[in-house]
């Protein structure tokens, strides 16, 4: 599905320009949650490449130049947990024989990124930009959004809660809106145990997107990607 008229979503990632962009992945949040007494099982790593190979699926007969992860890469804030090295390398190894090159946008928790990237050889970058679309993590407004007509920013994580009766159920969503006349693209998170930043009723933390979101549209991922309509009328259920 096409949020805009050259970039398309497919599953929790964007398309366009034989570019691949995704957000928030997260790896070592599992490890977190366990030394914070949470005891899940450390299955991300397994359903990321299940949806990456989904992706890649989907995207068989289109080039890939370089896939973009936009944003925290990784989950924690300081050291270098060992289930993030030894899964961001492999999920690094994943991206880069689908493409020419991997580029890592620093989020708020890639505070120590480099040596990551340093083994793969792969660049970190503060934003990415091709044409008049620029790629930022969101966390906070850099001072050349003059020059572009797009952005695209992750950290946010959105998500929406659907009501039906008594059941609640919440999904990953894009946002599409405007930021100071701009097109502003919001992607989910791609970590598949982050359910997301319920934008109906949680705390909005990005800079970009401390204003009135009525007007925004969303498009929610489950089995495809679904069009509903503006934020203000899911206010309404």
């Amino acid at each position: 599905m096409r949020i805009l008229p050259n970039i398309e979503i497919v599953d929790l990632a964007l398309y366009f320009n034989s570019i691949l962009v995704m957000a928030d992945v997260h790896i070592g949040y599992e490890e977190a949650l366990n030394k914070q007494g949470i005891m899940v099982p450390r299955l991300q790593l397994g359903e990321m490449v299940k949806r990456m190979e989904k992706i890649f699926k989907l995207l068989k007969n289109k080039n890939i130049q370089r896939i973009v992860v936009n944003g925290d890469l990784k989950h924690e804030f300081g050291a270098i947990s060992e289930q993030e090295w030894r899964n961001t390398l492999k999920f690094l190894d994943l991206l880069a024989k689908h493409c020419k090159e991997v580029i890592l946008i620093k989020g708020n928790h890639d505070t120590i990124l480099g040596p990551i990237a340093k083994k793969r050889d792969v660049k970190v970058l503060d934003y990415f930009s091709v044409g008049k679309i620029l790629v930022v993590h969101g966390n906070k407004v850099p001072n050349n959004i003059k020059n572009y007509n797009t952005i695209i920013i992750g950290h946010e994580h959105p998500a929406v809660s659907l009501k039906e009766g008594a059941r609640v159920e919440q999904f990953k969503c894009f946002l599409k809106g405007k930021y100071k006349g701009k097109n502003l693209i919001v992607q989910p998170s791609f970590n598949t145990i982050i359910e997301g930043t319920d934008i109906l009723r949680d705390e909005i933390l990005s800079p970009f997107l401390q204003q009135n979101l009525d007007n925004f549209d969303v498009y929610i991922v489950e089995d495809k990607v679904y069009e509903f309509g503006k934020l203000k009328n899911l206010r309404k259920d």
